[in-house]
Order: C-alpha cells, then structure tokens, then sequence
C-alpha cells in the first residue's frame, strides 16, 4: 500500500471516528437535556440564615478548614429579597413570593391588597405547589415549627392574617398533599380536646383535624420512632410531633431556669424528616416537589439564643446532606437552598485565645454596645471551633445586632439538575422561576430587572 493511500485511509478513519464522537456526544447532551431538564425539586429554607449564620455552625462543628454541606452546593447567586412595600422582607411575604414568582406586600399571606388570591407568574391564582397537586406530582411540606409557619403555610394556603394558624391547618389538610410533617398539634385539635403532646386543643370551630387527616387517608404519627418505622408504600402521611414548634424558642438563661431542651428529644431532626420523605416520595413513579423549612435558624436568632441558633444551623445543613446524597443516585433532583431575610444580624467575633481566654466569661456587651454570645449564653465561655487542617482550636462569640430580622446579606444556592441555571445575582422571584422550569418544563419570562 502507498503511503498516499495509508495516509487517505486514515484520514477517512480519523474523520469517521470524530464524527462518531460528535453525535455520540451530541446525542448524550441532548439526551441528558431530555431525561434532566425537569424531575424532582427539594426547596430547603433555613429560614434567617445568612452567610455569618452558616460560617458560625461551620467553625464550631467542622473548623475553620472544614466544609458545611451547603459550602459543597455547586452553584450560588447573591439574594435579593425586598418587598413590594419595603426593603426588609417579612416571613409570611418571603415565602409568598417563593411560593408564587411575584413581590406581594409585607404583611400577605397568599392574597393581594384587595383581598384576593395573589396571581402567580404562570397566570394562575395558585401557588407553585398546588399547580403541582392539580398535576398529580406527589408532594411534601416539613417544618421544624409550626406547620403553619410561613415557609411551609405559604405553599398550601391563603390567609388575610399569618396568626391564622387554625385556617392555614385546616387549608393545609385540605389541599391534598401527600406529606406534612411539622409540629403544631394545638391547630389540629378543638378547644379541650387532648392530643399526643397538647394538652388541649385551640380551635374554636369544632373540627378535629387529625380525624379529617384520617379520613382522607393520612397514616398519622407522632414522633420520631413512628416516623422512621412507616413502610416505604405509605400514600399519605401527616406527622405531629409536638404540641407547638419542635424546639423552645427562649433566651439560654430562660431554658436553663425551666430545665428545656433546645429541641424536643422525641421529635425527629430535620435530615430525619426529610430522609423518610425521600423514602417515601422516590417510590412513586412521578418526580415530586418538596419544601421544607428549618424554622428554628430564624427563631432563636430571635431570641439571641446563639446555641440554639448554631444547633439549628447544623440540623439545617445535615438536611442539606440528605439530599445532595440522594441527588448522586438521582441526578434528576434540583436542590435549592434560601433565607428571605437575615434574621438578627448575627456576626461571629474570633480573636486570639490571649485577648479571649477560653477559661473566661465574655463580657455581655462590645464596646458599642451590641450583646454578645458564648456558649450558654450571656456572660458565659466563649464558643470553641472545631480543629482546623493544623489541629488548632480558636474561641468565638456571636455578636447580634438586635432581635428583628434585617435585609442583609442572603445567598442562594444550587444543586443538582438545573443548578447552572442560577444567576450570579438572583431575586426572590427567581426561586419560583427555577423551581417551575424544573417541575414544568417551563421557563417563565421573568418578572425581576
């Protein structure tokens, strides 16, 4: 053979092989784009928590080297969560906003000014979930608190007043979600009505909702046991297990006083909750939508209860786990993480061990003025870090800048299908917009600059 023709042989073989290797790529891009352009979405909201919230929890569980699961999320967008009538976003209206791709004013929960159901951007008068039940996607709301708590409420009912709490129970039961897991057992029970954990109910109108709960086919538990041991082909599943929130949202000296616990031994932690979900949930044929909320980050940010605060930045994160493991085994999975506000302004104060001796009380207050936080509280030891990549242990104090919620500085994240499709800067309303493409295979024209 001619090395003309050798030479013309390969040429064709080399140009065959890379056109091969064009449309099999070609063909595996648009076949992922088609098998995980849409599927499931898992939207967690540690509620109030911001940057310094999580770099608190990551010094003092894994270091100053260490990593968080949420720093492990691979993309993220700088938040932007004003309101319709104000800068700092309120809880009822952050999450009506997540719930539906548009700015309400502060104080709604679900409906306009004039009284009606806020028009969602799809066109609809419903939120992003109850589009979803209408469509038959199995679903799920969980919340460390009250299930009638904004983050979780939001998605499933429609309130002129967010204390509403009987009403936003009520709708909840009625919308036909397949899974509510929280606490709250006071608005599902009538006035001396005795529950699991209440030791009477709060509503006024009569109506047992947990025998209604049972009547449209909830298996009903109360605890974490309960929880864990439901079979995998559970159809529905209302979980109560507290009388109110799951934690005591009070200043660490008062808990001391009253002997309380940071959160209620029996009940299951937010991972747990979320894990039995994911169990439950992915045995179903469809992708679903899950939203969950870690209430407690915000709540005893609140309080300036900074123990509570990390122990509940670290429930939050460990949620984040659960789900970005079950994102390597389903990469059809969205996860989305964000805060509507940043709750209490806490900031973390680390200094050498020489000017903040690990054997000694802080001071209550800087020099400004703004309290301060050790590990029990007020004028107590500081915090210590885990090691770093040295071995070294450093001590902290938590610095809050009052007890309300600010608009400082939030940022979202993403994981999984879809996650490069968050913007460097991201709105509130561009939650919505991701979670819809990813439910709908529809990318709705946004409604932010």
């Amino acid at each position: 053979m001619t090395q003309r023709k050798t030479f013309a042989i390969g040429l064709v073989a080399t140009t065959a092989i890379a056109t091969l290797a064009i449309v099999a790529r070609t063909f595996s891009q648009t076949n992922q784009s088609t098998s995980l352009d849409t599927g499931n979405v898992i939207f967690l909201h540690p509620d109030g928590a911001s940057p310094s919230h999580w770099g608190a929890a990551r010094f003092l569980n894994y270091g100053s080297d260490g990593r968080l699961n949420w720093d492990r999320m691979s993309h993220l967008g700088v938040y932007l969560g004003h309101m319709k009538n104000q800068l700092t976003a309120t809880s009822n209206a952050g999450a009506v906003t997540h719930a539906t791709g548009v700015k309400v004013d502060a104080d709604s929960y679900g409906l306009d000014e004039t009284g009606k159901p806020v028009t969602a951007l799809s066109g609809k008068p419903q939120t992003i979930m109850q589009e979803a039940i209408a469509q038959g996607i199995p679903t799920a709301i969980i919340n460390s608190g009250i299930i009638s708590e904004p983050g979780t409420g939001a998605f499933l009912a429609k309130v002129k007043n967010r204390q509403a709490h009987a009403e936003i129970t009520k709708q909840i039961v009625e919308s036909g979600v397949d899974i509510i897991l929280g606490g709250g057992e006071v608005w599902y029970l009538p006035k001396e009505k005795t529950g699991r954990h209440a030791k009477s109910g709060k509503r006024e109108d009569g109506v047992n909702l947990i025998d209604l709960a049972k009547r449209k086919g909830y298996a009903v538990v109360y605890n974490r046991e309960e929880l864990l041991k439901l079979p995998t082909n559970t159809k529905k599943v209302l979980g109560i297990f507290a009388a109110e929130d799951t934690y005591n949202d009070e200043p660490e000296e008062d808990l001391k006083k009253q002997k309380l616990p940071l959160y209620i031994e029996s009940a299951p932690t937010a991972a747990e909750m979320l894990q039995t979900t994911l169990r439950v949930l992915s045995n179903r044929s469809k992708p679903f939508f899950i939203v969950q909320e870690e209430e407690g980050t915000d709540n005893f940010s609140n309080y300036n209860n900074a123990k509570g605060c990390l122990e509940a930045m670290k429930r939050a994160d460990d949620a984040v786990g659960v789900a970005m493991k079950f994102i390597e085994q389903n990469p059809n999975t969205m996860l989305l993480t964000a805060a509507d506000s940043d709750a209490s302004g806490l900031e973390v104060i680390g200094e050498q061990i020489s000017n903040m001796p690990l054997n000694q009380p802080l001071p209550p207050r800087q020099k400004n003025g703004a309290p301060l936080d050790g590990r029990d509280g007020t004028g107590t030891l500081p915090f210590v870090s885990a090691p770093d990549a040295r071995g070294q242990r450093f001590p902290f104090a938590i610095a809050w800048t009052g007890f309300a919620d600010n608009a400082g500085s939030i940022v979202a994240k993403a994981h999984g299908m879809n996650a490069a499709r968050m913007q460097p800067t991201i709105d509130n309303t561009e939650i919505y917009r991701l979670m819809y493409r990813s439910l709908f295979t529809k990318t709705l024209p946004s409604s932010s600059p």
